[in-house]
Order: C-alpha cells, then structure tokens, then sequence
C-alpha cells in the first residue's frame, strides 16, 4: 500500500502530468506542475501567477515564455540528464504563456513581495559536485537561496549516478530554528532508462525514496519510485533516495517555507550524521559530471 505523501506519474488531470498544489498536498507554501506540450499543434499554454511566484524549466524539449512585452527563450536540452537548462523566473500577479514542444516542470511557492521576471542561461548555472564515493551527486543550483534571488521559493536539480546514495544522510528542515529552516519539499524523479529491451509500459529505472520522522512527529514513507513518480516532504527526515545499480536517478527539489528568511538550513539525522566525515578519504564518483558544462 502506498504512503498517500506518493503521488505515482500520470495521476493528474490534462493538461498536468504532475499538479501538486498547496491544497492538494495539505500545505501552504510550495507547488509543482508538469505538462507536456506538443509543438507539431503549435501548442501553448496560458497561466496566471496570482499569489505564487514560478521558476519554468524544460525537463526536455523547448520552448519559450511570454510575459507582458518581453518573450524568454528556453533552449531545448535532449532529457534531465544533459546538462542545466535555461530556467524563467515569473513573479507574483501576472499572466504568462507557454509555449513549445516537451515536457516542462513549473515550480511555485506562495509569495509576498514581488521580484522581476528574468532568465538564468543553462550555461550560468552553477554546478555542484557534492558528497564522495558511492554517496556522489551532481546539483544544479539554478534556483536556490543564495544564487538566486527570489521572495520563498527554493529549487534545485540532482543527478545521482546508478548504484549511488542521495540526499544521504538523511536530514530535516521542518522547525524556525538558528540551525533549520522551515521547508515543505517535493521530489520529483526521472530515471534514464538504459540499454535493452524494455517490455513495460512503465519506467524501466527505478530508485527508493525514504522519509521518517521523530518521535514527536511520526512520519514513515519508504517507496519505490519511477520517471513521473513524486514523494511530498511535509516534515520529518528524508533520504537516502537511492539508484538502482545501471540506471542514473534525477530529482527536481522545489521548497518553501513560511519563515521570513529564505534559506536552507538543515540538520543530518544524528545517527547518521558521522558518514559526511568518511567522504574526506573518498573521491568523487568519476562518472561525475555526467555531461559538460559551461558552468
């Protein structure tokens, strides 16, 4: 039986393959829409922001957004495992459209204070390579506080090697503290498939995705999870999120939090904690970067 905070690929309703909204999910700051959009129909898109400010990244494919005067391209890129994409920052109260051909996640968080719409090039991107050894993975910080200014919304994208641990070891934001920020996640995840035949009409990659709790606020979500799959992080810690051994493992993280400081302060389960102290003595997974960048 599957944790009701997994959301399995396809479930929404056209024209979203994913639509987590604050309602949906029992919050009341962070959302994540994907749609597929075909470009042989010249079809396109029109939204409007209203209490929420976006970032708009092809997941593959291309396209652009029109915003009041100003038209933002962006490239297209062949899947989530060929680099950064370019990403388009909308703020809160506009009408936008979209428009293109491929598969494009909209993150969102309810805003407050508005910013200007702008574009951040794939190629500007900052690249992370973080942790060491079979807990390698590749961040593409596109969004996140710090490199990227914006009212609450935090979002990024990791690429785990097959065979690898993420978010590991398993941490938590879920209080205002000096050591931790007040987040609700979602993980959305993309598998490259791999070689040979493939008889399924599912996702052939796969990977594991853990969230639990504490004592005081039980949570417990252990699930398998797949291209279009979505696991919601309401509190508690969370990870490992683990690749099957021969199929590399992506996730879009998109956060928000009703603090007033935008940022991302997290402490490690204390179990576990000791492991980041291993990764000195350890090299980083040589798969890594798994394409090159201009970053």
């Amino acid at each position: 039986m599957h944790s009701k905070l997994y959301i399995p690929a396809r479930s929404a309703a056209a024209p979203w393959t994913v639509d987590v909204t604050p309602e949906s999910a029992g919050w009341t700051e962070s959302s994540l829409q994907v749609v597929e959009l075909d470009g042989a129909h010249a079809q396109s898109l029109s939204l409007s922001t209203g209490d929420t400010e976006v970032m708009i990244l092809p997941l593959a494919g291309g396209g652009s957004v029109h915003c009041g005067a100003t038209t933002f391209e962006l490239s297209p890129r062949a899947s989530v495992f060929d680099g950064p994409a370019d990403m388009v920052y909308i703020g809160i109260d506009q009408t936008y459209t979209l428009s293109g051909a491929g598969r494009f996640a909209i993150c969102g968080a309810s805003a407050t204070n508005s910013f200007p719409n702008r574009r951040v090039a794939a190629a500007d991107v900052s690249v992370e390579l973080r942790g060491a050894g079979n807990c390698s993975r590749q961040v593409h910080n596109f969004g996140t506080a710090g490199v990227f200014e914006a009212d609450s919304l935090i979002a990024c994208e990791v690429i785990t090697p097959g065979g690898n641990w993420s978010s590991y070891p398993a941490h938590k934001h879920d209080e205002n503290t000096p050591t931790q920020s007040e987040l609700e996640e979602i993980y959305y995840f993309e598998f490259e498939e791999g070689p040979g035949p493939h008889t399924s009409s599912s996702s052939r990659g796969f990977g594991y995705h853990r969230v639990y709790g504490t004592p005081d606020r039980p949570i417990e979500v252990l699930e398998e999870v797949r291209t279009g799959d979505v696991v919601l992080v309401p509190h508690g810690y969370h990870g490992p999120s683990v690749a099957a051994p021969g199929y590399h493992m992506y996730y879009l993280n998109v956060m928000a939090g009703p603090g007033a400081e935008r940022a991302w302060k997290i402490v490690d389960d204390p179990e576990h904690a000791w492991l980041r102290g291993t990764w000195d003595d350890q090299p980083v997974d040589p798969r890594l970067p798994l394409h090159e960048t201009g970053a």
